[in-house]
């Protein structure tokens, strides 16, 4: 299956483009297109994580859940919103904790674009949601797929930091090798759980003193 996606990636995942849950995935979404549903983000932005951050530049990788589910919002990157989208709760208290942390200004839009081009992967557990329905596309193969992304990642690189925010994300620290890689837990930024130990954990400083330590440049948080 020839699927769309930044070279090195496709290199590093071509295995999984034609296992049968792969293929099963690309046949749900057109089956919902047929049915006239609405699906975020659009297509030319589902591998948006990847071709932002090639594989040999991964540096940090940020896990998400799910694509946002209202208009406009979900391009592709987990947390992040286009320019002209009012930033939601969870991004809101991360910059909280990014001016706090590092004492960089609470930027006036939610685009993390400028940090995926750094290195960090912004990676939700599913690329795809059916519009106004949260975790609508969960089950339909996207888990088997980042899975992998992350499987991969641990076993071909070293010095990568996995930040891990809130339990789903913490389910996945199994499939990290904790011998060659830095993972950060905290709570989830959402403000359910914000002040349960994701205000003042940290995460930014901390990420770049791993990345200087180990010879790697760090992240310009500036956005």
């Amino acid at each position: 299956m020839d699927v769309k996606i930044e070279e090195s990636w496709k290199e590093v995942l071509r295995q999984e483009f034609v296992k049968p849950y792969f293929l099963q995935i690309a046949t749900y979404l057109k089956a919902e297109k047929l049915a006239g549903k609405t699906i975020y983000p659009p297509g030319s932005l589902i591998f948006n994580a990847f071709n932002t951050t090639p594989f040999e530049k991964v540096k940090v990788v940020l896990l998400g859940q799910d694509p946002y589910h209202g208009p406009g919002q979900a391009h592709g990157l987990s947390f992040s919103v286009p320019k002209g989208i009012p930033p939601p709760p969870s991004l809101i208290n991360i910059f909280k904790e990014l001016h706090d942390d590092v004492g960089v200004p609470i930027p006036n839009h939610g685009d993390l674009t400028h940090w995926a081009q750094q290195g960090m992967l912004l990676l939700n557990a599913s690329l795809t949601v059916r519009a106004n329905e949260p975790m609508s596309h969960s089950k339909i193969g996207w888990a088997e797929f980042t899975d992998a992304v992350i499987q991969k990642i641990s076993e071909r690189k070293k010095n990568i930091v996995f930040l891990l925010w809130g339990k789903f994300a913490q389910e996945k620290q199994g499939l990290i090798d904790e011998t060659r890689h830095y993972v950060l837990k905290a709570a989830h930024p959402s403000p359910f759980s914000a002040d349960k130990g994701f205000f003042g954990s940290r995460p930014f400083s901390k990420i770049n003193a791993y990345l200087v330590q180990n010879g790697q440049s760090p992240i310009d948080w500036k956005l």
